[in-house]
């Protein structure tokens, strides 16, 4: 259930910090500053957006593709994910495996997006070197109800900017949880193996997401 509750409240609040005005660009602000701005933009948009409160899959996954995607490290994130059977898998399962990781977020982070209601986050202090190219954003989540969870953040810097590649809820990080998961994969049935894993699970997860849009097309011409 721990387990389980971490991977719900990052995908819920992964989703809430990448979405990025067009007339910024990531790499002219700072970790920090970027995460608290687009942070407050996609908890307005989400609470605003009648069709995502709903439900309305297609449109949460155009979201994600569209706007969270271009500012998450995938290769890295699956690389760090896959341990030290990465270096041994050849460039063609290397794609695979970050193809069906990043697909398996998306559909990760669309079903807790519709999720948002009253939450809103509180930043750590923070503090950086000019030289540093890889930082730590802490922060935690505040609901009406319970305590505030820990939500932190690991950002690299590269030519495009700022990206996140692993972050850390209720003291646990997210490569981490997935390490421990395709290990046991990889040694069952090897690199192919977690690969045909990862697809069977998007698949699932893509059946899912139709049968979501039908039903709520059916709710909506019911309510006409």
């Amino acid at each position: 259930m721990q387990i389980r509750k971490r991977l719900f409240v990052f995908t819920l609040f992964m989703s809430l910090c990448f979405i990025l005005p067009t007339v910024v660009r990531a790499a002219d602000e700072a970790p920090d500053a970027l995460i608290k701005r687009i942070s407050q933009e996609v908890l307005t948009v989400a609470k605003a957006d009648k069709e995502i409160q709903a439900g309305n899959q297609q449109r949460i996954l155009d979201l994600v593709e569209g706007k969270i995607l271009p500012y998450v490290n995938f290769q890295r994130m699956t690389a760090l994910a896959t341990g030290r059977h990465w270096r041994s898998a050849t460039s063609e399962q290397q794609k695979q495996l970050s193809d069906e990781f990043r697909t398996l977020l998306i559909y990760t982070y669309s079903g807790a997006i519709s999720q948002i209601k009253d939450q809103r986050l509180e930043f750590k202090p923070f503090r950086i070197d000019p030289s540093d190219t890889e930082v730590v954003v802490r922060s935690q989540v505040v609901q009406s109800r319970g305590e505030p969870i820990q939500l932190n953040y690991r950002l690299e810097k590269n030519s495009a900017g700022w990206k996140i590649y692993d972050i850390n809820v209720l003291g646990a990080w997210l490569i981490e949880t997935y390490k421990g998961n395709f290990a046991t994969e990889i040694n069952k049935s090897g690199i192919d193996g977690l690969i045909q894993v990862l697809v069977e699970r998007n698949k699932k997860l893509a059946e899912k997401a139709a049968k979501t849009n039908k039903a709520n097309s059916v709710n909506i011409v019911n309510n006409k």
